[in-house]
């Protein structure tokens, strides 16, 4: 007799085999997933390659967090340079590859989601394998993917603009990933608070995710910071390498001498390197709190080292409170507390020196605002030297109907004519901004359109939060005019920080003390007439400019404004332009004075 196989080993055999083919993967965190899969790309990494969590270990809960099923929302207040966006990435990259969902993903503009489906999701699919065969490549014909949407097996990410309605029209979405939600406008439209509007989305997903990232802006009217204390409020601990005491990584415990921090407890002082080589942990001071919350700032990344920082820290410091401001919320990840309303004007008005000349030696640029009222053209003259330190030239008003050419013509003569350096050398200049608004926005194109070749530039000022200082016409407008759109709120917050600086710091503001020069009590009242105010808006705190007194006259401070904006658009190289100047010192040599008079050479673009 043949002896045979056992019938039960067969099926033991073949059932083994059926496991093994069709058995779900094993259970992966995200940060598990990105170590065996995700590679960055040289396109935005100065590490390209496989990643390795444990490069910047703190991100390890966090990235985890995302998988945890008792978790709804994670909310990340974060400076630059430790990571946050790689988070998200890793977030998508896992969702696309493991666990296929409907995924949302915001920037504060559509132009930003563009940039970064562009510059970040597509290279992390293109280098990370285990995506590029699951999304199709924008370029396939009929892949149904494009910069916007992608679409894989089982689900998609959308990439929209918190500024555009269209793009968070109802759809289901699981994932909710928002990044730069300080950015966010106070409205999608007319539609109300964007990130509302998107996590309506997810209401129909018992196992939604909700991700909400950004560096922090204004105290009290920051959303993050919002979102940050209705959080667990986790902070990544250290132990003393002395006495084991764990504890964040502050600010207020950095020694600049040194380079190193202080124990909060001990006092013993251990450098950047021997703080980072503690296993650390995240500690919560809400720990009832539904979402997680983590706080994260430069001192703790892997990529900026302590000493740069500090440097940044004193540069920012020298340039005044608006750079400051930045630095406060880039690197140290908090939120800028505002100090005072404002300026009182007698401060101002006190400050005024006499110049003795027409044009200060430390002035190498000027510009020009110009607002038009309804019987009367005011303009500002506003000398700029290194550092961005200004000094007041010309205010004035030319009365008459704008409606009328010699209005303008009498502007030509403001505008077109040189102004004497105390040192002999003239100026001219060199970009003047004319505000549209009003009932003469015509006019303003036409004067403007035909003085281009003197860059003399028609605005259109717009408030609100989000909006840039100066937005570049890509072509002209209906009028054949190019129209610069200027972010008012942004140049006001500027000009009170540039107000409020010292001698010492970059940006400091000279007023005149000669009565024909234009700068009176006046225009003092008019350059303080508003302050920033906190108010509601679809629910949201939002700060705006408004009047301090209803009626009051506020061009002085909208001058000042234009005459900012046109610095910008020319973007001179102030310090280049004081070396060139140097050069020529007509005062110290008395023949090089008569020869400029003479010929009136250009010794650099925009100096004769």
């Amino acid at each position: 007799m043949v002896a045979r196989k056992p019938k039960n080993d067969t099926e033991s055999l073949f059932k083994e085999i059926i496991k093994e083919i069709v058995a779900p993967p094993p259970d992966l965190t995200v940060s598990e997933w990105a170590d065996l899969y995700r590679k960055l790309s040289s396109e935005s990494s100065a590490e390209p390659g496989q990643w390795s969590t444990d490069r910047a270990p703190y991100q390890r809960e966090i990235l985890d967090s995302i998988t945890d099923p008792e978790t709804e929302k994670i909310v990340i207040m974060a400076s630059a340079q430790v990571g946050k966006t790689e988070i998200l990435l890793n977030g998508i990259g896992y969702h696309i590859d493991y666990d296929p969902a409907p995924m949302l993903l915001m920037q504060p503009t559509e132009q930003l989601a563009k940039n970064f489906s562009k510059e970040r999701l597509g290279p992390m699919i293109r280098d990370s394998s285990v995506l590029r065969g699951k999304v199709a490549d924008v370029k396939t014909r009929d892949s149904g993917n494009t910069v916007l949407q992608k679409s894989f097996t089982g689900g998609y990410i959308a990439l929209v603009g918190a500024n555009a309605p269209s793009g968070l029209a109802s759809r289901p979405i699981r994932i909710l990933l928002a990044d730069e939600v300080d950015r966010f406008p106070a409205s999608a439209g007319t539609e109300g608070d964007p990130l509302s509007l998107a996590e309506k989305r997810t209401t129909t997903f018992w196992n939604r995710k909700k991700i909400f990232v950004s560096t922090p802006t204004i105290k009290g009217a920051s959303r993050i910071e919002t979102e940050f204390e209705l959080s667990t409020q986790e902070h990544w601990h250290l132990p003393c390498p002395s006495c084991n005491t764990l504890q964040p990584l502050r600010w207020g415990q950095i020694s600049f001498e040194s380079i190193a921090m202080a124990c909060k407890s001990c006092g013993s002082l251990h450098s950047e390197f021997e703080w980072k080589a503690q296993k650390g942990k995240w500690i919560a001071e809400n720990p009832e709190a539904e979402a997680r919350g983590f706080h994260l700032n430069e001192l703790l990344s892997p990529w900026k080292r302590w000493g740069e920082i500090i440097r940044e820290f004193k540069e920012a410091k020298k340039k005044g409170n608006e750079a400051l401001k930045v630095w406060v919320n880039t690197s140290l990840g908090e939120t800028w507390q505002e100090k005072g309303d404002g300026l009182k004007k007698d401060e101002l008005s006190r400050r005024r020196e006499t110049y003795n000349t027409e044009v200060p030696s430390d002035v190498v640029v000027l510009t020009a605002g110009v607002d038009v009222q309804d019987n009367r053209l005011e303009y500002e003259i506003v000398g700029w030297g290194v550092g961005k330190e200004s000094w007041g030239i010309q205010y004035g008003v030319i009365m008459g109907d704008p409606g009328q050419d010699f209005v303008w013509n009498e502007l030509d003569n403001v505008l077109f004519k040189t102004f004497q350096r105390e040192d002999g050398q003239e100026l001219e200049i060199m970009t003047t901004c004319i505000d549209s608004g009003g009932h003469h926005t015509k006019k303003v194109y036409e004067y403007c359109k035909n003085r281009e070749i003197n860059r003399v530039w028609a605005i259109k000022g717009k408030g609100g939060s989000g909006i840039p200082y100066i937005v570049r016409p890509k072509n002209r407008n209906e009028s054949g005019t190019y129209l610069f759109t200027i972010g008012v709120d942004v140049g006001k917050d500027m000009i009170v920080s540039r107000l409020k600086s010292s001698q010492e710091q970059d940006g400091y503001c000279h007023f005149p003390m000669e009565r024909e020069k234009g700068y009176d009590d006046q225009y003092f009242k008019g350059l303080t007439a508003e302050h920033r105010v906190m108010e509601k808006k679809n629910g949201q705190n939002v700060i705006r400019w408004k009047l301090k007194a209803s009626g009051a006259r506020n061009e002085p401070f909208d001058l000042r404004n234009y005459a900012s904006a046109a610095l910008e658009i020319y973007n001179p190289n102030l310090d280049m332009l004081k070396t060139t100047l140097s050069q020529v010192n007509p005062k110290s040599h008395p023949a090089v004075k008569k020869a400029v008079k003479k010929r009136r050479k250009i010794i650099s673009k925009g100096i004769r």
